[in-house]
C-alpha cells in the first residue's frame, strides 16, 4: 500500500524513543572516528544514534533472539519452570505459532523501524550540511542511506516490505516484492562506487554495500515470491558473484583460527567487513551472545565472580546433528575446527569424574592465573569446569594465589539428580528437557579481557559480515547456476583455511550439492543470527525438528506487530498484517 506516512508507526514506540533517546543515542559516540568539533561534531551526532541503536536491533531478545529462535539451530524451553517463559514468546517463535501480540517478534519490530527513524533524520540532516558546504558531511551522508537500506532490508527479511522515506516530513511507501527489490537495490547503487572504504569495519564502507547487494541479488527470489518456491535467475546469480568476487580479490583475508573471529581484538582482523564496534568508549556494550547461552552456574572470567551465563538458547538436537552426520564416526571436535576450541585444559588424572565423591571433591581440581583462564569455545557438552565460589562468594584460590578450576556445581537445574553441570543432547519442551542443564551451548564469542566489566559489558565486536559469509554466497550462486566445480573450490577455499590447529583443520570435500552446501553454511555461520534466513531460502523452513512441527509456508514472515496496525488505524490501509496471521 503507497502513499502513507511511516510516522503513523512510530507512536508505538514512543515510550522507548523517549527513555533511550538522551542516554542511548543522543549522547553515544561509538571512537574516535566519530568525534570532532565544528562540522565534524555535526557529521558525529548525526550518524553515533543509528550506530548506536543498532546494537539494540542485534539484542540477544530482539532480532537475534528472533532469528536464531524460529530456525532449526536454537530452542529455548522454559528453563525449570522458572526461567525464560517470558508469556511464551520464545516457544511459540521456535514452533512457528507465534501471533501478532508475540513480544519478540515486536520488539523486533520496535527496534527495526526505530532505528530506520533515526537513520531518516540522519540522511536528512547531513544532505541538508552538504548543501550548506559541509565537506564533512557527505561520506557521511552516504553511510546513512546504506544503513537505512541495510535496515529496510532486515524489514524485507522478517515482514516481507520496506519503508520508502527520505525526509522526516514527506509521504512514505510500504514497498513489497519486486518493488521492495529495486528501491533497495537503487539505494545501495547510489552508494556503491563513492562511500568511504577506509574507517575501519564499525562504519558502513563499499564493501559492505556490496556483499548487501549480493545478499539482496542471492534473497531476491524469497523477496518476490515470500510464500511460493524461489525462482533463482540467472542474472540475480551472476550479480551475486560480480560482488563477492570483488569482494574477495578486495583487502580481506580469512582467518586461519576460526575462533579470532570473535575475540577481543577482533576489530582489526582482516575477514571481517562490517560490525557492532564495541571498543571500550562506550561503558554500555554488550557481551549477551557470549553469555545468553552459557550455564548459569559457569562464571567465565574469575576476575568478575558475580558474573555467569544464563541458561537460555540451547543446540537443538537437529542442529548437533548436523555435525554428527557430517563426520560419522570421527567427533566433530577432532574433525573441524569451528566446532570446538579447547581452552580449558583439565588434566588427564582429573578428567575421569566416575570415582569422585561428588559430596567431597574439595581436592579434584587444577590450578591456573586467573587473567589466562578462558572458558571452552564452540559447541559446549557436557561436564563444564570453571571456578568455584567460596559460601562467602569469593573466588576460591591455590595457596600460590591461582584460581582453582573445578567442575561446576550444579546449582540452578531444579529436579536434575545431578552433582555438575554436565549439558545433555536432549533439549526440548518436557520437564526433563527443559532443566537448566539441558541442551549443548553455544559459546563463540570470548569474554572480554578489556572490558571494565567481561560479563556485562563487552570490548569484542559483533560481526554482521564477513568474508566467510562471502565465500558462501559465492559458492550459492555458482551451484544454483551449474558450476558445480566452482562452488566446491569456494567452499574448499573456506574449510581448509581454518588450519591454525592442523589437526582440526576441516578436509577438503570431494563433491558439492545444496543439501551439502546448507549444511556447510551452519558449520561457518552458526550462532549468527543467519540460519532462518538459509532455511527459507533453502527451502527447509517447514521442515519438523525438535518441538516444531508447523508446515505453513506463510510463516516464512513474521506477523506485524499488532500495535503496529493499531497504531497506523487512522490511516486507512496503510497496514495490513502478513497472510495467515
Amino acid at each position: 500500500m503507497k502513499n502513507k506516512r511511516l510516522n503513523t508507526l512510530l507512536p508505538i514506540v514512543a515510550f522507548l524513543f523517549a527513555f533511550l533517546s538522551c542516554t542511548t543515542l543522543d549522547e553515544e559516540v561509538l571512537d574516535e572516528s566519530l568525534t570532532g568539533t565544528g562540522q565534524a561534531e555535526v557529521v558525529s551526532g548525526s550518524i553515533a544514534p543509528v550506530y548506536g541503536l543498532l546494537r539494540q536491533v542485534w539484542m540477544h531478545t530482539v532480532n537475534f533472539g528472533l532469528q536464531e529462535v524460529a530456525s532449526d539451530e536454537g530452542i529455548l524451553p522454559y528453563r525449570g519452570g522458572t526461567d525464560w517463559f517470558d508469556g511464551g514468546k520464545f516457544i511459540a517463535v521456535h514452533q512457528h505459532l507465534m501471533t501478532p501480540t508475540n513480544g519478540l517478534v515486536g520488539d523486533a519490530w520496535n527496534y527495526i523501524t526505530m532505528t530506520l527513524s533515526r537513520a531518516v533524520l540522519a540522511e536528512e540532516r547531513l544532505r541538508l550540511e552538504v548543501d550548506m558546504g559541509n565537506t564533512a558531511a557527505q561520506d557521511a551522508l552516504y553511510e546513512m542511506t546504506a544503513m537505512k537500506a541495510y535496515l529496510n532490508m532486515l524489514a524485507l527479511d522478517n515482514w516481507g516490505l520496506v519503508f520508502k522515506k527520505d525526509n522526516s516530513d514527506e509521504i512514505s511507501e510500504i514497498l513489497r516484492g519486486q518493488e521492495a527489490i529495486e528501491y533497495l537495490e537503487g539505494e545501495f547503487l547510489s552508494v556503491v562506487d563513492v562511500i568511504n572504504s577506509d574507517k575501519g569495519p564499525g562504519r558502513m564502507n563499499k564493501y559492505a554495500v556490496e556483499a548487501l547487494l549480493a545478499r539482496l541479488y542471492l534473497n531476491a527470489a524469497v523477496y518476490r515470491d515470500p510464500y511460493g518456491t524461489p525462482d533463482f535467475r540467472t542474472e540475480d546469480m551472476d550479480k551475486v558473484i560480480q560482488y563477492t568476487s570483488d569482494i574477495i580479490e578486495g583487502p580481506y583475508s580469512l582467518s586461519p583460527e576460526y575462533f579470532e573471529l570473535f575475540n577481543d581484538d577482533n576489530n582489526t582482523n582482516p575477514e571481517i567487513i562490517f560490525s557492532l564496534d564495541q571498543r571500550g568508549v562506550l561503558q554500555t556494550e554488550h557481551s549477551r551472545w557470549a553469555y545468553w547461552s552459557i550455564s548459569g552456574d559457569q562464571i567465565p572470567r574469575p576476575e568478575f565472580p558475580s558474573t555467569r551465563g544464563t541458561d537460555a538458547v540451547a543446540a537443538t538436537p537437529d542442529f548437533y546433528q548436523t555435525w554428527v552426520d557430517a563426520y560419522g564416526d570421527v567427533d566433530p571436535a577432532e574433525a573441524d575446527a569451528r566446532f570446538f576450541q579447547e581452552n580449558t585444559i583439565i588434566p588427564e588424572e582429573l578428567k575421569d569424574l566416575t570415582g569422585v565423591n561428588p559430596t567431597n571433591d574439595a581436592d579434584h581440581y587444577y590450578c591456573v592465573e586467573a587473567t589466562e583462564f578462558e572458558i571452552n569455545r564452540g559447541i559446549l557438552r557436557n561436564v563444564i569446569w570453571g571456578p568455584r565460589k567460596d559460601e562467602s562468594g569469593n573466588i576460591m584460590t591455590c595457596e600460590d594465589g591461582k584460581v582453582r578450576i573445578y567442575p561446576v556445581i550444579n546449582r540452578r537445574s531444579s529436579g536434575a539428580d545431578i552433582r555438575y553441570v554436565d549439558h545433555t543432547l536432549k533439549v526440548d519442551f518436557s520437564n526433563e528437557g527443559s532443566l537448566h542443564n539441558a541442551g549443548y551451548r553455544f559459546s563463540k564469542y570470548q569474554f572480554s579481557h578489556t572490558a571494565n566489566n567481561c560479563c556485562s559489558n563487552s570490548s569484542v565486536d559483533l560481526v554482521l559480515i564477513r568474508l566467510g559469509e562471502i565465500y558462501l554466497m559465492r559458492a550459492e550462486a555458482k551451484l544454483r547456476k551449474g558450476d558445480n566445480a566452482g562452488a566446491l573450490a569456494d567452499i574448499n577455499a573456506l574449510r581448509t583455511s581454518r588450519n591454525a590447529r592442523p589437526a582440526q583443520t576441516p578436509a577438503a570435500l570431494e563433491a558439492i550439492d545444496l543439501d551439502i552446501l546448507f549444511r556447510e553454511s551452519g558449520f561457518e555461520l552458526y550462532w549468527e543470527g543467519f540460519r532462518r534466513n538459509y532455511q527459507i531460502r533453502f527451502g527447509k523452513y517447514e521442515d519438523s525438528w525438535t518441538e516444531k512441527t508447523d508446515a505453513d509456508v506463510k510463516k516464512r514472515l513474521f506477523p506485524i506487530p499488532q500495535r503496529a496496525i493499531d497504531g497506523a488505524s487512522s490511516e486507512a490501509g496503510f497496514l495490513t498484517q502478513n497472510q495467515g496471521y
